[in-house]
């Protein structure tokens, strides 16, 4: 006998199709759903906070980027130093007492500062690590949005350049020149921010809050501000911190000759101004900046930046290069020129040294 055929109705094959549907819905909805939301959370919500800019795969960042946003938060800073002034909401109060024995004054200046360029920086690069002079407060935490644009002129001057983000480490001083400040000495006052590279300082900014001039400089890269083209090696006019003339003054006359110039002045930022070639009104021209004791890196990275990107040195005392990692304080002293013999300067000095580290 002949085996029976089997017919299926249309209307079972659709009851059939229906069941199949169901189960493979059953099965990969939890699926399509999960990776919907993984999409979701990958992309920035209307509205709502981008990926922070500056990072680029494989966890470096852009110097150029860097540079920009590093201008940026010097200007804000300066913004919140000028604001405290000219109000005369200083609030200073003694933060405790230097080597040497004098109070550091700290003021609402400092800290407004401190807040803007720190959030500033960190919102913009949160992997890169940031040092700076005061306390970073997470209880006061403010949010600070780079809008992403770089000048026109860091634009022309600099082309981009990855680093890994390991590598850098960017130190600010949101007010340097915190004693003039007090003493409403507007000309000494700068806000500063370095960016240095395996320990190298290579990004420099430092900022006039009170004229508005900033003076840049990326080693390798460019700068908007030069070298003065004339210095006086044998008898130069030698700058110095306010309390530190009397030591540097007796054995730089006894080796440059008693018409050498000593300058008294506040402000690691304005001394290495003092070097360049700086439209200001209010800045002392200088041939050699020198400190004769131990001085906080944040005070000195931006400034040696400068000068090494214009092909000038900062060193210590006897010569050795300064290292921006590790400990945020540097013993040995400094001495910094720009155009000038600074091996042969350095051995004129040997004195000097003896006192960096009284």
């Amino acid at each position: 006998m002949a085996p029976m055929g089997i017919r299926l109705s249309p209307l079972g094959m659709a009851v059939f199709c229906l069941l199949g549907l169901g189960v493979l819905y059953h099965l990969y909805s939890g699926f399509l759903a999960g990776r919907f939301a993984f999409f979701m959370l990958s992309e920035p919500a209307a509205g709502g906070p981008e990926t922070p800019h500056g990072s680029v795969p494989g966890g470096a960042v852009d110097l150029r980027e860097l540079l920009a946003v590093s201008v940026l938060a010097a200007v804000r800073g300066g913004e919140e130093v000028k604001r405290v002034r000219e109000g005369n909401v200083l609030n200073a109060k003694a933060k405790g007492k230097t080597r040497e024995g004098a109070e550091e004054q700290l003021t609402t200046g400092d800290l407004l500062s401190n807040r803007r360029m720190f959030y500033l920086l960190k919102g913009a690069f949160p992997a890169v690590q940031i040092n700076s002079e005061e306390r970073v407060d997470t209880a006061d935490q403010e949010t600070v949005s780079w809008d992403r644009s770089i000048p026109e002129d860091i634009k022309q001057k600099i082309q981009p350049r990855e680093v890994p983000a390991e590598s850098v480490t960017v130190w600010i001083d949101p007010l340097d020149a915190t004693q003039e400040y007090t003493e409403d000495l507007r000309q000494y006052v700068t806000t500063m921010v370095c960016v240095a590279v395996n320990g190298k300082p290579v990004i420099g900014v430092i900022h006039k809050p009170f004229s508005s001039y900033t003076a840049w400089a990326m080693v390798d890269g460019g700068s908007n501000v030069k070298a003065r083209s004339s210095y006086n090696e044998k008898t130069p006019r030698i700058i110095v911190s306010r309390s530190h003339a009397g030591k540097v003054e007796q054995v730089a006359r006894q080796t440059f000759g008693n018409k050498t110039v000593i300058i008294p002045a506040g402000g690691a930022g304005y001394k290495v101004l003092a070097l360049l070639d700086v439209p200001e009104k209010n800045q002392e021209e200088a041939d050699v900046y020198i400190h004769v004791t131990y001085i906080k890196k944040w005070d000195i990275c931006a400034g040696n930046a400068v000068l090494r990107a214009l092909g000038g040195h900062m060193t210590t005392l006897t010569g050795e290069e300064i290292s921006y990692t590790g400990s945020d304080g540097n013993e040995g002293g400094l001495i910094a020129s720009i155009n000038m013999n600074h091996k042969a300067l350095i051995e004129k000095l040997p004195d000097l040294e003896k006192t960096s580290h009284k």
